[in-house]
Order: structure tokens, then sequence, then C-alpha cells
């Protein structure tokens, strides 16, 4: 099998669009679309911090990789590593420690937040106590306080994820299913600033999963890709197979979901108006009096309470 572009061997066949590309041409073919998402997300006229969620895998570590290509010779942009320590023993910590090895080899300053030091709580602690929301409903919520205070300390315009092309339609596929519209008209990259809040952005959002993982590989990027524990028990891996499915039988579904989405996202977003945010007790943005951070690390120190009475 040889690259269409040069005959070099290929490393891959890109069975949406039908090309077999080296690992060369495909690497410039992620980076390129990559770079005009973030083109379309970022702009620039003042000097400007972004800060980059790291959590140590593929995703990520492309993110970080081509967000510092993209931006190291301009003077005017700083990009500096935001990692969440959620507290999962023999699972964090190796991951931690490929992001941290990155960082210091291309000069990116790095920012650690645990959820210990957050809501005094860790990962670990939390799963046991659950109950009828999976540890993934705490970790999600925790993590984005964790990620929106080291963005807002650092003065970071921007915040970058390493959402992919799956998670999209993942994410727009379980709002549809909800019926959550107003979830979806909430879905990043984020146009709206709201107070308090640092926006994100999404460079992988046209990237699939398979190719982010290959860049990885190709590039020789180091990452992580230790399972977390407590995976099996997120709802999203029912949707994930959904999708899988479709696209599986159809090449180009996920790219057709996230175009349907697209097209709506004016109509959506006309229509939902960003609310008018409050401010938790702890300083975080809220709808309520509460922010859902603060109410679920309060349930589940009250049933840690409880159970040592």
């Amino acid at each position: 099998m040889k690259c269409d572009l040069c005959g070099n061997k290929a490393v891959t066949f890109i069975k949406y669009n039908g090309s077999h590309l080296c690992a060369d041409h495909f690497m410039k073919n992620v980076e390129k679309r990559v770079k005009r998402e973030i083109r379309r997300q970022v702009t620039i006229t003042e000097p400007t911090v972004i800060g980059v969620a790291v959590s140590g895998g593929k995703d990520s570590m492309v993110t970080l990789h081509i967000m510092n290509e993209t931006f190291k010779k301009r003077k005017d942009v700083e990009i500096h590593c935001i990692t969440v320590d959620e507290g999962i023993d023999g699972y964090r910590p190796p991951s931690v420690e490929r992001a941290r090895k990155y960082c210091e080899e291309h000069d990116i300053p790095m920012h650690i937040r645990s959820f210990k030091e957050t809501v005094d709580l860790t990962m670990d602690e939390v799963a046991p106590l659950s109950g009828e929301n999976s540890p993934c409903t705490y970790c999600g919520v925790f993590r984005r306080k964790c990620m929106n205070d080291v963005a807002t300390e650092i003065g970071a315009k921007y915040l970058a994820t390493g959402h992919n092309l799956d998670d999209m339609a993942q994410s727009i596929m379980m709002n549809f299913t909800r019926g959550d519209i107003e979830r979806l008209a909430r879905l990043g990259p984020h146009k709206k600033i709201q107070p308090g809040l640092v926006p994100r952005i999404l460079p992988l959002r046209t990237i699939p999963e398979k190719e982010s993982l290959l860049y990885a590989i190709v590039s020789g990027l180091p990452y992580y890709d230790g399972e977390c524990p407590y995976w099996a028990e997120a709802l999203r891996n029912q949707y994930r197979d959904i999708v899988d499915m479709l696209e599986s039988r159809s090449p180009g579904s996920k790219f057709s979901i996230l175009s349907s989405y697209d097209q709506m996202y004016p109509m959506l977003t006309e229509h939902y108006k960003p609310a008018t945010l409050n401010k938790c007790e702890c300083g975080e943005p809220t709808l309520g009096k509460r922010c859902k951070s603060c109410q679920l690390s309060q349930h589940i120190h009250s049933v840690m309470k409880e159970r040592t009475e």
C-alpha cells in the first residue's frame, strides 16, 4: 500500500475519503485541519495566554503539541499546560509524568490542580459513594471547576481541550436523545464569553479518535494509554458504540453529525441566549445559588460523615 501523494509506504487508509497516506503526509493533513480550526476559534489582537487542558493521554498531548508548534514563534502568545489530578492511584500519576516530561522539554509552563486541594476529595474516595450517579458525573464537574480555576488564575483568554470528532459526535447524539437542546447550544467551541468562565476551544473537533492516536504514534509523542478504572460506568460508552456502528456501516457519519450540528448552531444560539449567571460562595459562576461542584462535594462529604458515625 503506497501513499497517493508521494508513492512512499502508506501508514493509513482513510476510509471516509478513500486516501492512502504516508506518515509525513498524514501528519501534515492532521496539522492542516487542526490549524484551520485554531484560526476559526482563536482571535489574537493583544498579548494572549492560552491554557491547554492536558491529561497525558493521546488527544490532549496531540492538542498541546500542535498548539505549541503553532504559536511557539509568536511573542504575543503564551501556551500553558493545565493538568488535573483527580486522585486515581495507578492511573493518573504516570499520565501526569508524560505531560510533565513534554512540558520540560519544550519550556511550557505547567500547572497541576488536584481534586483534593479543590474539593477535599479524591476520585478513589468518591467512586464507591457515587450512588445513582456514575463516578464520571462527579469527575466531570470537579474537573471543569479545576480547569476553569487555573485558567482564570493564569489569565488565560482561551482554554483548549482535546475533544476529538468522536467526542463531539457522541455529545451531540447524547443531547439529541435526551432532548436537551439547550445543552446543545452550549457545546464548545464557545464564541460568547460568560463572566467567570474561560471559553473553551476544541482544536481536534474534526479529527477522528483513530487519527489522533495514529498521529501521536507516528510523531513519537509521549502519551499514556492506560484506562481509567471507572470508565465502564459512563453513559457515554453506549453512545460511543452507536456512533461507531454508524461510522462502520456508513464511513463519514461522524463528520455528518458534526456538520449537521454546525449548521444548526446559529439557530440554537439565537433561541437559547446565554443565561445570567450568579456567583457561588466558592467563586464559581452558577445558574443557581450554589454551583454543581459545591453541591456534589457537599453530598459526598455528608455520605462520608454518615458512614463514619
